[in-house]
């Protein structure tokens, strides 16, 4: 190869890092005018059902329950039994919740939108608010949700929340595959394309009778990641969807080791279903040269102008992220070390073909 072709070569990457790296810090300053998160209110709500999908889930579901049975505005705590070989079912009606016995998994259907479905077709409330097991949220979330949405006339919500990582090795993976997300999306709380929208399925607040009329799970009931092809399918028909932060009044606890954070997000973090190929690898390429490939080309002596501005940038969204973990320690400091490993996920779950396996079930 000739000099002048390695001249060139090196300038068209250094382009290329230098567009990835506006991209993602265009998607990064939109924090600046990102919604207020969602915060405890007195503001009276509609009647709220609580919906919560549960496949044996005994050993977690404790902590919701505790704090909605009874809560401020809910009527009524359901728990979708999905055919649990556990105790769950008689841990809930301990607890004062009434469980619905799920029936088996229609053809076409994944389990959680199944569960979700049956959920909110028995409810009563003129609002539905469903939250995940692994969900420990303030007794006071689904009045501040219900009243959020109605003020600004969502049909649609759903808020992060601030997550428990209970090893060093979930702490240091976990955050790397979270800040791809905001190199992707952005951060919650900002309007996008509805092509775009993003949500997270641990915790939803819909108007009941209106999000039966337009579906409800149906519409998504084949998804991997039915909650955003849920809030993208309804932004594109018309509906106002939100996303927001809700880490001050719910915790969440995903996985609970390092393997069980590679596992369980690498099957939704490509978002498969629900983002195109041509925009999967665009963005892919996006957390590689803009979050991925800085650090390393440092540690190679291989660093110029552009990585240091990344690096810093990098380590910037570490402050910024810092508040969405409940426990932050060196494992968390370090997670840009992670970010190779966040990246090959997304690769591989871009290419990855076949059915896959979750909670005991095979899916497409």
């Amino acid at each position: 190869m000739t000099r002048h072709i390695r001249r060139l070569l090196s300038r068209l990457f250094l382009l290329t890092r230098c567009v990835a790296g506006g991209i993602a810090i265009a998607r990064l300053a939109r924090a600046a005018i990102a919604a207020p998160p969602v915060r405890p209110t007195m503001t009276p709500a509609q009647s709220i059902s609580m919906v919560i999908p549960a496949r044996d889930e005994a050993q977690r579901i404790g902590p919701v329950l505790a704090a909605l049975v009874g809560a401020p505005g809910v009527g009524e705590v359901l728990v979708v039994d999905d055919q649990s070989s556990d105790d769950t079912a008689d841990i809930a009606r301990a607890a004062g919740a009434v469980v619905i016995t799920g029936t088996p998994l229609p053809d076409g259907w994944a389990g959680k939108a199944w569960a979700l479905q049956q959920g909110i077709e028995a409810a009563g409330g003129e609002w539905v608010v469903t939250l995940d097991a692994d969900t420990n949220p303030d007794p006071r979330l689904p009045q501040a949700l219900v009243s959020r949405a109605m003020a600004e006339q969502l049909d649609l919500l759903t808020v992060g929340g601030r997550f428990d990582c209970p090893t060093p090795g979930s702490r240091w993976l976990h955050p790397a595959m979270l800040t791809t997300l905001v190199y992707r999306f952005g951060p919650p709380g900002v309007v996008t394309a509805p092509d775009r929208a993003m949500a997270n399925g641990q915790c939803m607040a819909v108007p009941r009778h209106s999000f039966l009329e337009r579906g409800a799970m149906q519409t998504v009931r084949g998804e991997v990641v039915e909650d955003i092809a849920l809030a993208r399918r309804m932004a594109h028909d018309g509906a106002r969807v939100g996303f927001l932060d809700a880490g001050e009044m719910l915790e969440v606890r995903m996985f609970e080791s390092l393997r069980d954070t590679w596992r369980g997000w690498g099957r939704s973090l490509a978002l498969p279903g629900v983002e195109p190929r041509r925009r999967q690898l665009f963005d892919l390429a996006v957390v590689l040269l803009a979050q991925a490939l800085p650090l390393p080309r440092l540690v190679l002596r291989k660093a110029d102008i552009v990585d240091v501005v990344l690096l810093a940038v990098r380590f910037g969204t570490l402050a910024g992220t810092r508040t969405a973990y409940s426990r932050v320690d060196v494992a968390y400091w370090l997670s840009p070390l992670a970010d190779v490993p966040a990246a090959v996920t997304i690769a591989r779950g871009i290419f990855r073909r076949g059915p896959h396996s979750w909670r005991g079930r095979t899916y497409a």
